[in-house]
């Protein structure tokens, strides 16, 4: 209940001014503490997360195909009675309720993640986180109203209260015990590197320059083909000339007398 202040007249009298105005400090230095003295009001909280201190809390290295490593975690936590909404050969998630009070909720959400160390897929690391929620019970009044044609609702003096899940707080869960006995369940579904090996370190792929491709070949003239060498030889000398075939034939000279008689 938030107090009222009423101002009242001072007094008239100096006597009376100096005490009304004592009475106001005394009232004003009351009410500069109220937010340390009534919860819900806003104060100058800090908060230093612890995160980057340990990384053996949600590791583990397990000696096993990344498909082989998200099953035993989803046997797991099917084993504690984990609602599972997510299978892969990634990640695997999972929700249980918890009900410690009758007006208070929880509800744990368990995920792994698996990936794959090195080439070959024979080691895997396993990372597992938890976020919890929290819920409480709160009752809303509700009043009933009485609809009548013509004339408009009527609200009735008939109250109800309904109850509803209000969420208060979402954290993760930081306990090392709480993740050391969820890997001590997984061992038993895979095998685990042994204690202090180090994880093999991913391949850093080089950076090579991008082939040029080759350029094209200039276009040339086809190749004029060359004559065969002839099996005979050619003559070292020219021959003669022949005749044409139409030439007509040389005729003989003639005979003297003393010629013809001497035959």
């Amino acid at each position: 209940m938030v107090p009222v202040i009423r101002f009242l007249p001072l007094p008239s009298t100096p006597l009376g001014r100096r005490l009304g105005l004592l009475a106001c400090a005394l009232l004003l230095a009351g009410c500069a503490r109220l937010p340390e003295a009534m919860p819900g009001l806003e104060r100058n909280l800090q908060f230093t997360p612890n995160d980057f201190d340990s990384t053996s809390m949600h590791t583990r290295h397990v000696l096993a195909s990344q498909a082989r490593t998200c099953e035993a975690a989803r046997r797991a936590l099917l084993s504690q009675g984990y609602l599972v909404n997510t299978a892969s050969a990634e990640t695997v998630a999972g929700r249980k309720y918890y009900q410690p009070q009758a007006d208070v909720h929880y509800e744990v959400e368990m995920r792994v993640v698996c990936a794959p160390e090195g080439q070959g897929d024979v080691r895997t690391s396993a990372f597992a986180s938890a976020l919890q929620d929290r819920y409480v019970i709160k009752k809303v009044n509700n009043s009933a109203s009485l609809g009548v044609g013509g004339i408009g609702s009527v609200s009735l003096p008939v109250s109800a209260t309904d109850d509803t899940l209000v969420k208060v707080g979402s954290e993760t869960i930081t306990d090392a015990q709480f993740y050391e006995r969820f890997f001590q369940l997984f061992e038993r579904y895979v095998p685990l590197a042994p204690a202090g090996t180090a994880s093999v370190q991913l391949p850093v792929p080089v950076a090579t320059a991008p082939v040029p491709a080759p350029a094209p070949a200039p276009a040339t003239a086809a190749a004029v083909p060359e004559p065969a060498a002839s099996a005979s030889q050619l003559p070292l000398q020219e021959r003669a000339a022949e005749p044409p075939a139409d030439a007509p034939a040389e005729q003989p000279a003639p005979r003297s007398i003393e010629q013809l008689m001497a035959q």
